[in-house]
C-alpha cells in the first residue's frame, strides 16, 4: 500500500499536467514529430525518405507530408518484414524482438506489428497515467492495495528462433512495472495459458482467493468470466465474491451493447473507463467517469494525423485515395469523422490503422471511436457506421428487454438492388420473432441515420435478421484460430468472411430467421 500511495500522491500533479488542450497539444506534437524523425534519421526508412531534409526544413510538418507517403499495412509490410527476419535499424533504431498480432478483422488475416523497447516503455507510461487518473475518482484509495484482474492474451508467445509474436496484451503483461506485479491477477502460469476456455476456468478456480477492485479486458470475455464465476460458485452476482469490485477498464469494442448484460451480473454500480490500446500503441484513455470521450495521449512518442473520412479521401471500399488530405491536431473540429494516421516509436510512419474517430470535445482533445474505414456499410449511399449499429443494438435491447450484444451484417444483392443481411446473437430465440426484430431495427436505424432512411425508400429494399445463439460468434472465431483478447468479431463482413460465416451458421442447429 505504501508504494501505491506514494505513486498516486506524486503522480496526480504529473497526470494533470499531461492533459493538454488543443493549442498546447499542437505545440507538443510538433516537438514529438521532430523527436521521432531525429531518432529515426539514420534508419533505412529515414534515409530512403530524406529525414535529414525534413529536419532542416522550417516547415517540418509540411515537408514531412511531402516526403513521406501515407501508408497502410501493405505499404509498411516490406519494411517490417526486414525487421522480422532480424535486420536492425529498418524503420526504428535497433532490433525488433516482439511483434504484436493484430486481429485483422478487416482483411480476415493477422498482421504483424513491431513492438520496440521504446514502445513498451511508452505503453507502461500511458498505463500508469490512466491509473493515476482513475485514482482521482470518488472511491476509497486503499482499494489500490487490492487486486487488479487483467483478462489478456497469453504470455506464452510464439518464437520462431528470431522474434516473439502474440497478442499485444501478452507482450505487455510480460513487462509490468515491478510495483504492479504484487496486485496483478491472474498468476503468470494462468496468463501463459493459450486455450481461452481453459484460461477462464483457471481464473474462476482462483477467483475466491482474490479481493478484486479493478478488472480490465474485452467486454465479451469479461461477461463470460462473470457468468462462469457466478455459475460455478452458485452466486447471485459477481459482487458476492468480489464485494469491492468498482472499476472496469474496457476497450477493443464499444461497451454500450454489453453494459446491460454486465450490469445485470452486478449487485451495485461499477465505474466504466474506456481505453484505446491498439496493436500500434496506446492512443487514448478516458480521464474521468463523466468524460464525453477518451483523451489523446501526448508526450508519449506518438504523432497523430487525421484524414477526414469522406468520399474525397476514401473510396466506396474504405480504401484511402492517393492525395488524401491529412490534418494535424490544430486543424480538427468536433463532430466530424476522421481516420487516424500514426507515426510512432515502433517505426510506424503515417500509418493508417483503420480506425475512424470523432472529436467529442476538441478543446480537451477527447475522442470516441465510431468505426473502421472498412467496417462501414454503404452499398448505395446509406453510410451506416459501426457507431450507428452499436446504438441501434442498444435501443433494440431496451425495446425487447433483451441483451442483444453480438452482431454482424453484410450488404447483399436483392432483386437487382440491395439488402442488408443481419445476424444478431441472443439467448432467447424461442421468445422472439425475427420479423418483429427486423422491423424495429429498421425503424431505429432510420431514426439514427438520415442517409439510411433515404436509401430505404430507394435502392436499399430490405433488411433480413437472423437470430442465432450468442455462443456461435465465439465458436466461429475459435474455428478460425482467432479466439483471444485481441480478436474481435467483424461487425461488417467481407465477401469471403460472409461465405465462411454463413456456411458455419448453417452447419449448426436450426435457427430462427426471417427470409
Amino acid at each position: 500500500m505504501k508504494i501505491i500511495g506514494q505513486i498516486i500522491h506524486k503522480g496526480r500533479k504529473i497526470s494533470t499536467s499531461l492533459l493538454l488542450n488543443q493549442a498546447k497539444a499542437s505545440k507538443t506534437q510538433l516537438r514529438t514529430l521532430r523527436k521521432l524523425i531525429k531518432k529515426a534519421e539514420n534508419t533505412a526508412f529515414g534515409s530512403h525518405y530524406n529525414f535529414d531534409q525534413i529536419l532542416d526544413s522550417k516547415e517540418i510538418y509540411t515537408t514531412f507530408c511531402s516526403n513521406v507517403p501515407i501508408s497502410d499495412y501493405s505499404k509498411m509490410y516490406p519494411w517490417w518484414q526486414r525487421s522480422y527476419i532480424g535486420e536492425e535499424n529498418v524503420t526504428w533504431p535497433g532490433k525488433v524482438d516482439y511483434f504484436a498480432l493484430s486481429s485483422g478483422t478487416s482483411e480476415g488475416s493477422s498482421k504483424y506489428i513491431p513492438v520496440t523497447p521504446d514502445m513498451l516503455k511508452a505503453i507502461r507510461k500511458a498505463s500508469l497515467r490512466q491509473i493515476l487518473s482513475i485514482a482521482k475518482s470518488d472511491f476509497p484509495k486503499d482499494f489500490f492495495a487490492k487486486d487488479y484482474v487483467m483478462i489478456g492474451g497469453s504470455t506464452d508467445l510464439n518464437f520462431d528462433g528470431k522474434v516473439y509474436s502474440g497478442d499485444l496484451s501478452g507482450i505487455t503483461t510480460q513487462n509490468l512495472p515491478y510495483w504492479f506485479e504484487k496486485f496483478s491477477r491472474p498468476s503468470l502460469e494462468i496468463r501463459s495459458t493459450k486455450n481461452w476456455n481453459e484460461k477462464i476456468d483457471k481464473i474462476t478456480q482462483d477467483a475466491k482467493n482474490w479481493d478484486v477492485v479493478m478488472i480490465a479486458g474485452v467486454p465479451a470475455w469479461i461477461q463470460l468470466l462473470f457468468e462462469n464465476i457466478i455459475k460455478v460458485y452458485n452466486l447471485k452476482t459477481i459482487h458476492d465474491i468480489w464485494p469491492n469490485l468498482s472499476i472496469y477498464i474496457h476497450g477493443g469494442v464499444a461497451i454500450d451493447p454489453y453494459k446491460k448484460a454486465i450490469n445485470s451480473l452486478c449487485s451495485k454500480p461499477i465505474m466504466y473507463f474506456e481505453t484505446y490500446l491498439a496493436s500500434e500503441g496506446f492512443i487514448a484513455y478516458q480521464s474521468h467517469e463523466k468524460a464525453t470521450g477518451m483523451r489523446l495521449l501526448f508526450k508519449n512518442d506518438m504523432y497523430y494525423e487525421f484524414v477526414p473520412f469522406n468520399k474525397d479521401n476514401f473510396n466506396e471500399n474504405g480504401e484511402i485515395k492517393t492525395g488524401a488530405e491529412a490534418l494535424n491536431i490544430s486543424q480538427v473540429v468536433e463532430n466530424k469523422e476522421y481516420a487516424i494516421l500514426l507515426s510512432t516509436c515502433a517505426g510506424a510512419w503515417r500509418y493508417l490503422i483503420g480506425d475512424v474517430i470523432k472529436f467529442t470535445d476538441v478543446e480537451n482533445c477527447e475522442i470516441k471511436i465510431t468505426g473502421r474505414t472498412k467496417h462501414y456499410l454503404s452499398l448505395c449511399g446509406e453510410h451506416l457506421s459501426v457507431d450507428n449499429m452499436n446504438k441501434a443494438l442498444e435501443k433494440l435491447s431496451e425495446e425487447f428487454n433483451q441483451n442483444f450484444v453480438e452482431f454482424t451484417v453484410k450488404g447483399i444483392p436483392f432483386e437487382n438492388l440491395f439488402a442488408h443481411e443481419w445476424y444478431i446473437g441472443t439467448e432467447r430465440i424461442e421468445s422472439l420473432n425475427s420479423l418483429e426484430v427486423a422491423n424495429k431495427l429498421d425503424e431505429i436505424l432510420k431514426e439514427l441515420n438520415d442517409d439510411y432512411a433515404t436509401e430505404r425508400l430507394h435502392a436499399l429494399k430490405k433488411i433480413n435478421v437472423n437470430l442465432v445463439p450468442n455462443e456461435l460468434f465465439v465458436k466461429w472465431l475459435e474455428t478460425r484460430g482467432k479466439l483471444g483478447s485481441q480478436n474481435k468479431f467483424p461487425r461488417v463482413l467481407t465477401d469471403d468472411l460472409f461465405s465462411n460465416w454463413k456456411d458455419f451458421v448453417e452447419s449448426q442447429d436450426p435457427i430462427n430467421r426471417v427470409s
